[in-house]
């Protein structure tokens, strides 16, 4: 007979691990609801300082004709005041009645709603208050139990109905009476089950468990490296934050949909996306966007600068091997390889290969042999030795706008591999630039028919009809639609006036047509003492150092680079240049990054504006400004994208009575041909002369600069 103390402490044993995987299981939905909490707890907060500091007379917005001048007599002034009030007070105002008392204390709830639904906790590490590092210390230990009991939520529930089948059989060994006047199928069935029961808690699956159970337990993280976390981390605890705020605080749907027609938009939304291989969250906008590009097979997508496109492209190609799909390849700059590689890595259960450099030819064999995704350049592809019957599920051209002009070898080399590939996959966040035939460019890879409709036989094509036809192969959406957690961009003109020196210099440049030095004359000097640029560019860079920010400065010339770097001194990191290798680049901003506190990086704009995440950075310095909006957009948006945790502080830095002026004309002019062509827009048909920007501006730039000075 078998022992009934032995079996009354394996059935005990049995259910406590019961009830400590039932915990493990409900823990991250516990620390959910308790974050949820504290979230609506800080809004909360954030909507009653609105409500106190909203005067009384906000309510007339909401309705006409209410009697507020007896209720400001009265001493209620703010929206806070009527809405505590309650309607027996304000009826007993003197000229206000019972039907005004309700009129003005439902405007004033609704007012209340209305900034309840509007409201967005941002995270500020630079003001880091109780609330908010309650919240954050809650989002920590939410992340950290997701992370750990997801990949397990299924293994357990598993277990615990076998638990709760064999301790119902089991039960009745622990009593000597019982299995005494138990039928002998009874008897063994209930033996078994203990049995069962004893190898479950000797196996390897309820050590697992109980190893997860005790690092759920860890303590918290201190204050500051609460923070530091969040600041290294902030795209991923944001994701966290948008999931908290629920329906009610999320973007408009439209507009984080890229305002896709209907019938584009149901078949996203019946498209299956599987994430089982994926190591993130992917946001909402995140999830239709790859869901878009798994629908439509071969699409442009172009999200603006700083929300996560590879990512998106990434689930795509996770999505696709978990349907037993192979054979995936990223083309990209060459000074983004390092990136690629890492981020596959890090956030999917896919395997990269560097099919780059030294060994790609090797490389190349193993990515087909092991399956994964090859990484690989513009420059390299047509050298690579690539299989002739070669047919990838999923070819993805990152920076897409540099195969805009067809006639080029890369181009060449990316449409052909692209024709052969099952599906294709475009990223950029700025299409069309100088001319809208070269957005048709990248459209006619992709879908040739609907490239040849957007053209037409007339001269002029309108920006809506433009976007209307293009729309069943290109997705954009705009940071503002889509990141309501992101901190606000702020963008400043620095003008400044020549002194003796740089003016001499400039004015050597415009009488010898020299374009370049023009641009570059106000740092030629070389001292803040001679140079105003670089005076109030050391300006900025100081009042930073006071605030404990980070700072990247751009700029076209290297030797404006070389000077900014010596003037700063310890603090610079840099410069990051075009012949900076990849891995240099990667490493550069690794360290930056990690640096506490203040540093400075200088960097190419053509070199650091392209792929490079710089978040740590909360302001950009542009020393001079670009011929292309693009250029200046890419340089902020390495900075002013999703994880970056303070207000972005861009300055531009320009002479009066220079060649800035004209450049800057230039550049605003493009920024509107854009917004009308490749953005959401209403606006009406433009020209096809507006459409042109082949002649050669720069050398009229200089003979207007000539003319003006009468050199």
């Amino acid at each position: 007979m078998n022992d009934s103390k032995h079996a009354q402490s394996v059935l005990d044993s049995a259910a406590a691990f019961r009830a400590q995987a039932e915990g493990v299981r409900a823990e991250p939905d516990r620390l959910r609801a308790l974050a949820v909490a504290q979230y609506e707890a800080v809004r909360d907060s954030l909507v009653a300082d609105q409500v106190r500091s909203t005067p009384v007379d906000k309510l007339r917005d909401a309705a006409a004709n209410l009697r507020l001048g007896k209720l400001k007599a009265a001493g209620f002034r703010t929206v806070a005041d009527v809405a505590g009030a309650g309607i027996a007070r304000l009826d007993a105002v003197p000229g206000v009645g019972h039907q005004s008392a309700v009129l003005v204390l439902r405007a004033a709830h609704e007012l209340i709603e209305a900034l309840t639904r509007d409201t967005t906790v941002r995270l500020d590490p630079d003001r880091p208050e109780r609330g908010h590092t309650q919240l954050l210390q809650l989002m920590s230990k939410l992340r950290r139990a997701t992370q750990l009991v997801a990949p397990l939520h299924d293994p357990i529930s598993d277990v615990l109905a076998r638990v709760d089948d064999d301790l119902r059989l089991a039960a009745r060994t622990s009593s000597r009476v019982r299995m005494l006047f138990s039928f002998k199928k009874n008897r063994q069935g209930a033996l078994d089950a203990l049995g069962r029961l004893g190898e479950l808690l000797g196996s390897r699956d309820v050590v697992a468990l109980r190893a997860v159970d005790t690092q759920l337990r860890v303590p918290d993280l201190d204050h500051r490296s609460l923070w530091r976390d969040y600041e290294l981390d902030a795209a991923a605890y944001n994701t966290v934050l948008a999931d908290l705020a629920g329906t009610g605080s999320l973007p408009d749907r439209s507009a984080s949909r890229g305002f896709v027609p209907e019938d584009i938009e149901r078949e996203v939304e019946n498209t299956k996306l599987d994430t089982s291989l994926l190591k993130v969250s992917l946001r909402g906008y995140q999830e239709f966007g790859a869901r878009f590009a798994l629908a439509r097979k071969r699409v442009i997508l172009g999200d603006e600068m700083g929300l996560g496109k590879t990512i998106e492209a990434i689930a795509v190609m996770a999505s696709l091997a978990a349907e037993g799909r192979r054979g995936f390849l990223v083309i990209c700059p060459a000074s983004v390889v390092v990136n690629w590689v890492n981020e596959i890595a890090r956030h999917s259960g896919l395997v990269p290969h560097r099919l780059h450099g030294a060994g790609r030819d090797a490389a190349v064999g193993e990515w087909q042999k092991q399956g994964g995704v090859g990484v690989t350049t513009f420059g390299t592809l047509p050298k690579l030795a690539l299989p002739r019957r070669l047919r990838p599920a999923l070819v993805v051209v990152d920076e897409a706008h540099f195969v805009k002009n067809p006639d080029t070898q890369r181009s060449k080399a990316v449409n052909t591999v692209v024709q052969r590939a099952e599906r294709a996959l475009l990223l950029t966040g700025t299409p069309m630039e100088n001319r809208v035939e070269e957005f048709r460019t990248l459209v006619s890879y992709l879908q040739p028919n609907i490239a040849a409709r957007s053209s037409g036989n007339d001269a002029m094509v309108g920006a809506k009809a433009f976007r209307r036809v293009v729309a069943p192969v290109y997705l954009r959406r705009n940071q503002e639609d889509v990141l309501g957690e992101l901190p606000e961009l702020l963008e400043v003109e620095d003008w400044v006036e020549f002194g003796s020196q740089d003016r001499q210099a400039y004015l050597e440049a415009v009488r010898a047509g020299n374009l370049m030095a023009m641009r570059r004359a106000a740092y030629e000097p070389g001292t803040p003492e001679g140079s105003a640029k670089l005076e109030r560019l050391l300006e900025i860079i100081e009042e930073s150092r006071d605030n404990g920010w980070k700072v990247v400065v751009f700029s076209y010339f290297l030797d404006v680079l070389a000077s900014v770097a010596e003037h700063v001194g310890a603090d610079a990191f840099g410069p990051l240049t075009g012949s900076t290798s990849a891995e240099g680049r990667q490493t550069l901003v690794d360290d930056f990054t990690a640096r506490e506190g203040h540093a400075v990086l200088v960097s190419q704009i053509e070199a650091g504006g392209v792929g490079l995440n710089v978040q740590a950075a909360s302001v950009v310095i542009i020393a001079e400004p670009q011929w292309k909006p693009s250029t200046e957009d890419q340089a902020i948006a390495r900075c002013h994208r999703m994880g970056q945790t303070r207000k972005v502080h861009v300055h531009r830095l320009l002479v009066k009575d220079s060649v800035d002026a004209q450049v800057q004309e230039i550049r605003d002019h493009k920024t509107l041909l854009f917004d009308q062509y490749a953005r959401e827009s209403d606006t009406k048909h433009a020209h096809k002369g507006a459409l042109d920007t082949a002649v050669s501006v720069e050398k009229q730039v200089v003979q207007a600069e000539q003319k003006r000075l009468g050199l």
